[in-house]
């Protein structure tokens, strides 16, 4: 994930990387047995979850706010940014408990961005709804902060 440092990702439409297109980012849904967290480097179908009306590699973020900073000094300040909408997973049948979500760059060879857990789910016939946080320094989902 220390790609979010160099520029690796682009979540608006300024230039990075020459491009003015925003890359495309999916969520994945990982089973409570599967190990993904801040080493996770790219998105593995290994141990993703799977079930009816779920895709493999997860669902579409459609965008992202715009990336925001602010600086409280010279040498420091807060970075963030959140999507726009929540992530919602629709009429799936989930059986085995998953946990995880892990939010990568589809643009960019699948990279991984961020992982998030929350407590164990299972979902039938159902829909699955990520909410997302308010879009603050506090409370971004992507939040970069220096002191």
């Amino acid at each position: 994930m220390g790609q979010l440092l160099t520029g690796t990702h682009n979540f608006g439409t300024g230039v990075v990387r020459a491009s003015t297109t925003a890359d495309t980012f999916k969520a994945a849904l990982y089973l409570t047995t599967a190990t993904v967290n801040a080493s996770t480097t790219a998105y593995s179908a290994s141990n993703e979850v799977s079930g009816t009306g779920y895709s493999a590699g997860g669902v579409t973020i459609t965008a992202w706010n715009a990336p925001t900073a602010t600086n409280s000094s010279a040498t420091a300040g807060v970075a963030f940014t959140t999507p726009t909408t929540s992530i919602t997973y629709s009429n799936v049948t989930l059986a085995t408990a998953f946990d995880a979500v892990l939010i990568y760059n589809s643009t960019q060879s699948n990279k991984a961005v961020s992982v998030h857990t929350f407590g164990s789910q299972t979902i039938t016939a159902g829909t699955f709804t990520l909410t997302m946080p308010t879009n603050n320094t506090t409370d971004a989902l992507l939040r970069l902060a220096t002191t």
